[in-house]
């Protein structure tokens, strides 16, 4: 490793440790599978609560709110009992309606039927990608084979995708064990995981000149990912904390990464919780 490269891992780091605290949790979507202990139930919140992550924090967390008072704060029985079949089709989270949220409940219930847990289902893939295309097939069969436009397309293992920004997170939730993220799946590991690629890790990424591809697509969360690998291959997306946060906090970053790392050192992650 480069010396500069080692002094940015050194100070992406010390945000992973500074940002990556339970203060994170209270305005962050997490929130909502961790008020569960049931299996079942942390999954089905986990992948909801990823579903509608975008957009303003404030309005993320009251959209989900408002989704597990639906469900009356029991998502397993909500769809297992059928619970969903009373909605009708209003909207939830912008262009998320009860139409699709119907749509995740039948698709839940069919996998639950299927598979033991939701991570059974991921780990009878060889990959993350293949494991997500498998559950967007399995979501979709449970519908009529219609796919939904809020599980994206990762693409044939061998061509490009979507970043899959929302399946990447609810995975980060369920697979890493930390202050913030939960770690009950047991069976994939942190090693294999790739970052969730939002507007401000692709911010801070490409100013760090970690991310050179213009798009935010499969190719590039791939080419970020391999790059942390290379900083800790044994858990990479623990840095997107440390570039959401330092994106969150300074939208000005500076694209040199000696200028940089003065930079953040006077910055206050705390102000990243409230963003």
């Amino acid at each position: 490793m480069e010396k500069k490269d080692g002094r940015l891992k050194q100070q992406l780091d010390l945000w992973y440790e500074k940002i990556c605290t339970k203060d994170f949790i209270h305005s962050d979507p997490v929130q909502f599978p961790r008020r569960f202990s049931k299996r079942e139930d942390i999954e089905i919140a986990a992948f909801l609560s990823a579903t509608i992550a975008w957009g303003r924090r404030d309005i993320i967390l009251r959209s989900a709110e408002k989704m597990f008072v639906i469900m009356e704060n029991s998502p397993y029985n909500f769809v297992m009992s059928g619970g969903y079949k009373k909605l009708k089709n209003r909207n939830i989270h912008r262009t998320f309606f009860e139409n699709d949220f119907k749509y995740f409940c039948r698709g839940f219930k069919h996998c639950y039927a299927k598979y033991k847990n939701l991570e059974e289902l991921f780990t009878a893939s060889p990959d993350v990608w293949e494991g997500f295309a498998l559950f967007r097939e399995e979501m979709a069969g449970a519908n009529n084979g219609r796919y939904s436009k809020h599980i994206s397309n990762p693409g044939a293992q061998d061509r490009n995708g979507s970043a899959c920004k929302r399946l990447n997170l609810a995975l980060r939730w369920l697979v890493r064990k930390g202050p913030v993220d939960l770690g009950l799946w047991k069976n994939l590991k942190p090693a294999a995981l790739y970052i969730p690629l939002d507007v401000h890790v692709t911010r801070t990424a490409r100013k760090l000149r970690l991310l050179e591809r213009k798009l935010n697509d499969k190719k590039s969360v791939i080419e970020l990912t391999e790059k942390l690998r290379e900083f800790c291959p044994e858990d990479p997306v623990k840095y997107d904390y440390s570039l959401f946060g330092v994106g969150i906090v300074n939208h000005r970053i500076c694209s040199t990464t000696d200028r940089f790392i003065k930079q953040v050192r006077y910055l206050s992650p705390s102000k990243a919780f409230n963003s």
